[in-house]
């Protein structure tokens, strides 16, 4: 590793000022720290918190966090592919080169695009390559159909990194959340594909009813309904590539939260409010999956995967404590109400989130607001 380190480093006057490549500075500087801790120091002068979790080290954890979902994913796309052929031969093994076969170009074309588009602004404007992309480039892929047209993905990655991020002045300074941004660009225009009710499964145009789907066309209150509830918690149920399995999104949870790069407030809050919402349909007698049931909406389409990844972004979540309590808890309920209440859209996390997003900076005004009024009537003169 250090014969690796130190033939980098011999490249690198050929990048900096006055070198030959000069103006591609950016870029081999962005490939440098990816791979290697960057020996930036601080000034003599002020206070300075010292960490050697960086920018990208923490994209890094995020994306570790996500492992768990999209070895699941390649597992349950080759999964729902042979229970569509009622394949009951397939191995555990068979299903999951299937998957990665599908899934893996998805991922690169992302990437690639992605990437590509980072790169060039980044040499346009003489500033170095964000690394929030790092975390796009596999969040995108985990929620969309393992079906969906590579040049479908190509154009919402770029959709979502110019007019999702870039003019808003980069990473760190967006509104919305990148993937969901791409996810919503891909829902509005391609319908047919993203409807939410169902989901294209790699056999000739097969198209599998999700939870959802079935739930709200009544099938869920049925004795013969076909999932369980711990079928919903493992994932083995048709979807979006990532978002199925809640037990994998547990575990991505965990990371998160163990690491510190997670918000717990916004994750548990988000729980509560989707679990109350449900409660309050299903007492309106509005809830789709049974009075018994109500509780299955934590557990099916992607709420377990908005909850954990979407919703605590850092830039587009609140960022005040209590802020992370109201944004969290309207999330989580406003996905269920626009699950219960729209027929045709039986998935409503991502809009939850989006329009959460836009309400965030408002929250934290409003509870910033509150702080000041409280310590000034504490003040004396």
């Amino acid at each position: 590793m250090q014969f690796l380190k130190d033939k980098v480093k011999e490249l690198r006057p050929l990048f900096q000022k006055g070198g030959k490549y000069e103006k591609f500075y950016f870029l081999y500087e962005a490939h440098e720290t990816l791979f290697f801790q960057p020996d930036h120091v601080a000034g003599p002068k002020g206070a300075h918190i010292r960490d050697a979790n960086d920018m990208k080290r923490t994209m890094v954890t995020v994306i570790m966090a996500l492992v768990p979902c999209l070895i699941f994913g390649m597992w349950n796309t080759g999964h729902q592919h042979y229970v569509a052929l009622n394949d009951l031969a397939a191995t555990c093994g068979d299903k999951f080169l299937f998957g990665a076969i599908r899934i893996v170009p998805i991922i690169a074309v992302c990437y690639a695009v992605g990437l590509g588009i980072e790169f060039t602004f980044a040499t346009i404007r003489r500033h170095p390559v964000a690394e929030g992309f790092l975390v796009t480039g596999i969040l995108l892929p985990l929620v969309v159909p393992s079906t969906v047209p590579l040049w479908q993905v190509a154009v919402a990655t770029a959709f979502a990194v110019v007019l999702g991020k870039e003019v808003f002045g980069g990473t760190g300074m967006n509104l919305l959340n990148p993937a969901l941004t791409a996810r919503a660009f891909l829902f509005f225009a391609y319908p047919a594909q993203l409807s939410g009710d169902k989901v294209w499964v790699d056999v000739d145009g097969y198209t599998a009813a999700t939870v959802l789907g079935d739930a709200a066309q009544g099938l869920a209150a049925s004795a013969d309904y076909k999932y369980s509830f711990m079928d919903m918690f493992v994932g083995m149920v048709p979807g979006s590539i990532g978002e199925t399995s809640a037990l994998a999104c547990i575990i991505g949870a965990v990371v998160l939260i163990a690491t510190g790069i997670g918000s717990a407030r916004i994750m548990a809050s988000m729980t509560i409010g989707g679990l109350v919402m449900a409660w309050l349909c299903e007492s309106a007698g509005v809830n789709f999956f049974g009075a018994e049931h109500f509780y299955y909406h934590l557990v099916a389409g992607g709420f377990a995967f908005g909850a954990v990844f979407m919703a605590t972004d850092p830039v587009s979540a609140s960022q005040t404590n209590t802020g992370k309590y109201i944004y969290g808890f309207m999330a989580g309920a406003l996905a269920i109400l626009i699950r219960v209440v729209n027929p045709a859209y039986p998935e409503g996390v991502m809009l939850a989130i989006l329009l959460m997003n836009v309400l965030a900076p408002l929250v934290d005004y409003f509870v910033v607001s509150a702080n000041k009024n409280r310590r000034l009537k504490r003040a004396t003169v």
